[in-house]
């Protein structure tokens, strides 16, 4: 069974910068984008970044310019970094994996906070 494992999550003052990433336990067939969402306390879970296997990436309004999505397809991983945090930016985030084949897997979450 495939797990996705995040790593990288944190306390850091705003300004500051953190590096997610994501890995698969096993092999995933057909990936189709890899993706992190986050969800902070009383909110939806949002779409932060996504990226296609074409390689191309999509971000959500709120984190452009300071967040950059990258993929190792030989790895199975997927990173996030993260610069010029805001404590809005406060909130649980979970990596996504879609396959061609309509599978879905999900990581556990990682915590990341940024005081002000």
């Amino acid at each position: 069974q495939v797990q996705l494992v995040e790593s990288g999550g944190g306390l850091v003052h705003a300004g500051g910068s953190l590096r997610l990433s994501c890995a698969a336990s096993g092999r995933v067939f057909g990936i189709r984008a890899m993706g992190w969402y986050r969800q902070a306390p009383g909110k939806q879970r949002e779409l932060v970044a996504s990226i296609a296997s074409g390689d191309s990436k999509d971000y959500a309004d709120s984190v452009k310019g300071r967040f950059t999505i990258s993929r190792d397809n030989a790895k199975n991983t997927v990173h996030l970094q993260m610069n010029s945090l805001k404590p809005e930016d406060t909130a649980v985030y979970y990596c996504n994996f879609q396959t061609y084949f309509r599978d879905e897997y999900w990581g556990q979450g990682t915590q990341v906070t940024v005081s002000s």
